[in-house]
Parts: structure tokens; sequence; C-alpha cells
């Protein structure tokens, strides 16, 4: 597997890696989070796609829970 770093990639290569990533989300606004802009960072060369993943994990970590889960619709993340 090719290294995901943005050292190792090109600014195309990453727009693919969060597009492939993303596939099932499409332009969903999950939790009011806006998917396709959470990884500009990462496309633009700025923060890792790994720190980007921690910061949000960190964020919203226990938010969500499990009752909560089966009243939401609409949303891939669920």
């Amino acid at each position: 597997m090719k290294s995901l770093l943005i050292k190792d990639t090109t600014v195309d290569e990453r727009m693919q890696i969060v597009k492939e990533a993303l596939g099932g989300f499409g332009n969903c606004d999950c939790e009011s989070i806006d998917m396709d802009d959470m990884y500009d960072d990462y496309i633009f060369g700025r923060r890792e796609l790994a720190d980007i993943n921690r910061e949000f994990s960190q964020q919203h970590a226990g938010a969500v829970k499990a009752e909560d889960r089966e009243r939401r619709s609409g949303c891939a993340m669920h």
C-alpha cells in the first residue's frame, strides 16, 4: 500500500484518497460536519490525514449514543 503522507503524495492523489474514503458519504452533512471540507487541510498539504482523524475522534468520541443512532436517518455515518 502506498504511503498516504503529504510528502509522498500529490494534491491530485490526496483528493482521490479522500474521495474514495468518503465514497458512501457523498455530500453528507453529518452532525453539522461538512465531510468535503473536513479534509481540505490534508488535500492542500497543511495537516496529515491521521492528525485530522485523531482530532475528529477526540472531539466527537462518545457524542452519539446508541439510542440516538436508531432515531437518526439520512447520514451514512450512523
